[in-house]
């Protein structure tokens, strides 16, 4: 396996980007549907969640390309990292994503320690990325913590039928 190239994403690279988040987040999602309950989940994501997370994602690739990357191996994208350099010197993680064909061999490790880099190199002081305390988060807080990141403020939702 080739080292993971970090490049600027193209125009023809969104269908890749898209295609990965909903596969990234349907786990995540089915997770949270189970625990919510059926009526509850419609309520609260009415329509084609996993769309909407895909648009969002791609809206950041358009709207802040250079707070953006996709991750490539052997010619094909396989991952992509969202992140914002923010005015009080936090850069903030935000959407980020590996093909679940092509995770368990670091890949994500190095787009975090990628994202991180350059959020060094744009003067930030801090970095600080959120991700769930469930189950299928798990994989997401082992990457996290092996760049470095620690757990600082846990966060918990409740509901309550009415």
């Amino acid at each position: 396996m080739a080292d993971p190239v970090f490049r600027p994403a193209r125009e023809d690279d969104i269908e890749d980007i898209r295609r990965i988040a909903k596969l990234a987040w349907e786990p995540i999602y089915q997770h949270f549907r189970e625990q919510m309950g059926e009526d509850l989940w419609r309520r609260e994501h009415p329509g084609e969640p996993l769309e909407r997370k895909a648009d969002s994602v791609e809206s950041h690739f358009r709207k802040h390309p250079n707070e953006a990357f996709v991750v490539e191996l052997d010619g094909e994208v396989v991952g992509f990292c969202t992140f914002r350099l923010r005015e009080n010197g936090v850069g903030e993680i935000g959407n980020n994503a590996v093909d679940p064909a092509a995770q368990g061999r670091g890949i994500g490790t190095a787009q975090y320690r990628e994202c991180l880099r350059r959020m060094r190199e744009a003067g930030m002081v801090y970095a600080t990325v959120h991700t769930g305390l469930d189950p299928s988060h798990a994989p997401a807080r082992r990457a996290y913590e092996k760049v470095g990141f620690e757990q600082v403020r846990p966060h918990v939702e409740y509901y309550m039928k009415l």
